[in-house]
Formats: structure tokens, sequence, C-alpha cells
């Protein structure tokens, strides 16, 4: 099967994709590039603070980041503290805390768009990991993640929980993201597509396409913006809505940005 996007073909029936051979003469000066972290770029580990960052993905992002003149993000459910600290010491343009922080150059400062989560709803949540060995609890400031791949037989009891202590919460002020063996609660509001949006209006991401890799459930309403600005989106493990195709995992996402790096036609 193939599908078609302006100067752009992928055949998806490969479990790779084998896209730099339809990258030839691809501008990324024309492009903007944003990509999820855990699970798209980095592969997922027992738990969060587990993650490597290879030495060569960290030389392919400053490559792109040179080739797109700057408009090159990250796009995270993690805090902007923790991207930077992991990929130190690159430091890039990032969304962070699925929207609630945004950095739009290296140096520039972070804006916020809501207030940390409250201190004694993540107390109750914490509280969670009591139910069974293996469950890992994750503040990230601005949201609370509680991971079950450790234990996968606990998905529905830790969800039930979480649903429970949230419906204590006031009305309209939080939201439960599900994702992959993980349950994350957030400030209602707060998503990685409104924060995109507002990305690709500021410089040096503004009149250019987007190119959004993403894995997770919480990936996917990005996937309907990027369309909107008539980029190009690609999931990672599983075919999602709206995407132009996919990468079969983090390796080969990797393996790709790599390749596209070594273009240098954007240079021409």
């Amino acid at each position: 099967m193939r599908m078609e996007c302006s100067d752009f073909r992928v055949d998806t029936d490969g479990p790779d994709l084998e896209l730099a051979q339809n990258l030839r003469n691809l501008d990324l000066r024309r492009y903007a590039i944003l990509l999820d972290i855990d699970g798209t770029i980095l592969d997922l580990a027992p738990s969060p603070q587990q993650v490597q960052v290879p030495a060569d993905l960290r030389r392919t992002l400053e490559g792109l980041r040179e080739l797109t003149g700057g408009a090159l993000a990250l796009v995270s459910g993690r805090p902007l503290a923790n991207i930077d600290l992991i990929f130190a010491p690159l430091r890039l343009a990032a969304i962070g805390g699925h929207g609630a922080e945004c950095r739009t150059a290296p140096q520039a400062q972070a804006s916020s768009r809501t207030q940390p989560l409250d201190a004694d709803l993540k107390r109750k949540l914490a509280a969670v990991c009591a139910l069974a060995p293996g469950l890992i609890a994750e503040d990230k400031g601005y949201s609370f993640a509680l991971h079950y791949r450790l234990a996968p037989d606990q998905a529905e009891p830790v969800r039930a929980a979480v649903t429970a202590i949230c419906a204590e919460a006031k009305a309209g002020a939080i939201e439960i993201l599900l994702g992959k063996s993980v349950v994350e609660i957030k400030a209602a509001g707060i998503s990685k597509a409104n924060a995109v949006r507002d990305l690709m209006a500021v410089a040096p991401f503004a009149e250019r396409k987007p190119i959004f890799i993403g894995d997770d459930i919480t990936d996917e309403p990005v996937f309907a913006v990027i369309a909107q600005f008539g980029g190009l989106g690609f999931s990672v493990g599983h075919v999602a809505a709206a995407v132009n195709g996919r990468f079969a995992a983090p390796q080969s996402v990797r393996r790709w940005l790599a390749q596209l790096a070594s273009n240098r036609g954007s240079e021409e």
C-alpha cells in the first residue's frame, strides 16, 4: 500500500518504512521535526529513570537542529528539567509535561501553561503502589504517572483506583491519560496537541511543514494538528489514525533520523 503527501511518499508495507530512500530531495529548511521521546526515539526501560540516550542519537539530533535552522523540538510527557537531564549536554527546543511547558529555542525561557499538580492528590495517587510489587510512581510536577509495566496484571486495579481518587477532585479539573502500561493524571485542558499548534506559530517553526513521530495514545491528537499544517505524521509500533505511515520500533526511528541528518540536500 502507498500513501502520498505532496513531495513525500512512503511504503507502509515494510516494517521499517526505509524512509530515507524517499528523502533525497527533501529540503529540511522547509520542515520542522517534532519527536516524542519514550517509545519513539528511546526504547522503553523497566522504569522511566533507566532510559538510555545513545551517543549517536545526540549527534543525530544536533545535525538535524542545524539542518532545520533550529526547527527541531522534543514533545514529551516528561518535564523539561528531566528532558534536559537525560539528553545532557544537548539542549533543544521542547514541549514538556504533555504541553504544560514549552521552550521554543534551546536557550529560550520556558513558558508554563498551568500550575503543578496538587500535592495532596499526588500523595493519594502514590499510595496506589501499595496494591502490588512492581508498581512505580513518577512525579512529573505537572502530572503524576503510575507505571505497571513490571506488573502488567495490575492494569485494571490501577485504573480503577486512579478513577476513584480522581472522582473526588473538582469536576473538570484533572484528566486521566491511559498509555503504554501507564496511567497518568494531569490538569485538564493541557495537551501536546495544543502546545504543538502554538509552537508552529513561532519562529523558527512558523511557515514550515511539521514532521511528527509518536508512539502512544497521548500522541494521537497531535497527528490531527500536524495534518492541519500540511505536515506528516508517523506512529511507532502501530498504525494510528491520521498518520502517513509507521515505524516498527524506536531503533527504526533512530536509523531513519540518522539517514535524514546525513542528507545534505537542504544546504545546497
